[in-house]
């Protein structure tokens, strides 16, 4: 296997990859375009780990039950708290930054986009 990365569907792909870009200080390694305006697929590279976001045109099953979780470690508090600062936004927050049973600092929620996070050291 040569990588494995994180794939998600979303409607209003280039706004979502432009919000996943500052949330994650995420590089944008590769974007192609579709007829539409969005992307048939991009990635960006989130702190050495890729997610892969791409347009969907059909409707949205609800109930998504996949969660993008990122362990950063102690010490690295700024960049979980960068994080939810932007996703937060119109996002449904299940539990905001904080100490949990697993973790001194920590949150959930589902962003705009509804894709599901949760971030901690």
């Amino acid at each position: 296997m040569l990588r494995s990365m994180m794939q998600v569907f979303v409607r209003n792909s280039t706004e979502a990859v432009a919000l996943y870009q500052k949330a994650f200080h995420a590089e944008l390694l590769c974007a192609y375009p579709d007829d539409r305006g969005g992307y048939m697929h991009s990635e960006l590279n989130a702190y050495g780990q890729i997610l892969a976001v791409s347009e969907i045109s059909e409707d949205v099953a609800i109930g998504n039950t996949m969660m993008f979780c990122f362990h950063f470690g102690a010490g690295h508090e700024k960049e979980v708290q960068k994080a939810y600062d932007v996703l937060k936004e119109e996002a449904v927050s299940y539990t905001p930054v904080g100490p949990c049973d697993y973790s001194p600092f920590q949150f959930t929620l589902i962003d705009k986009f509804g894709v599901h996070w949760c971030l901690f050291v």
